[in-house]
């Protein structure tokens, strides 16, 4: 998952597109997709895909509210469960399972407290207004974190938060259009998805 230091964030409008945005995603090297649970009914999609490709990708749920769902999602095949907060049960259950924790977090505090509870990651977001040198400057007293940022991040700026010490990086619409969604412009999500492989492997290679 960390080797290719890109997670997709997919929001789609139906199951149907998944498959085809998990290919075109596969094609440009990015392996971890992520189904938002604002995609409708996505526990059946992660079925889907998981079912689709096997052992080809790494597939995760977003936006996770409670443990019931991630309990449903890893039934379905999901390797990661991504939340938008720190929920300490929804952590304890996705590590009874086995199961990579994605907690989200903002402050400080809120991060190491998701990290003492045992998360494998801690998901910065809203990352928008932060900035790279926010993890520069967590990481400085607490070097043991493994961060990523969601939100704000595109293949221009991945790079950034990578030479930041992120271990790698979430990304959205940046990433998977809607406008390449809704016109089945699957060659557009690949290259999108070339340029943020780049961006990382640049990054890393030039630390």
């Amino acid at each position: 998952m960390l080797d290719c230091g890109v997670v997709a964030v997919i929001r789609a409008p139906s199951t149907d597109v998944l498959p085809f945005i998990a290919d075109a995603l596969i094609a440009g090297g990015v392996i971890n997709i992520e189904v938002t649970m604002s995609t409708p009914d996505a526990i059946a999609g992660i079925e889907v895909l998981t079912g689709h490709l096997g052992d080809k990708v790494v597939i995760g749920v977003g936006t996770v509210l409670d443990v019931a769902t991630a309990r449903e999602a890893i039934s379905a095949g999901a390797a990661f469960v991504v939340s938008p907060m720190f929920d300490a049960e929804i952590v304890a259950a996705t590590l009874a399972l086995e199961r990579i924790s994605m907690p989200g977090a903002y402050t400080p505090t809120e991060i190491v407290h998701a990290a003492k509870a045992g998360a494998d990651i801690v998901k910065v977001f809203p990352a928008t207004t932060l900035g790279p040198g926010y993890f520069k400057d967590l990481l400085a007293p607490l070097p043991h974190l493994k961060l990523t940022p969601t939100g704000g991040v595109d293949a221009t700026n991945a790079g950034e938060w990578i030479k930041a010490g992120a271990v790698c990086v979430g990304a959205g619409s940046s990433l998977v259009s809607k406008t390449a969604i809704s016109k089945k412009d699957w060659p557009a999500i690949t290259a999108s998805a070339r340029a943020f492989v780049e961006a990382v492997r640049s990054a890393r290679f030039k630390e």
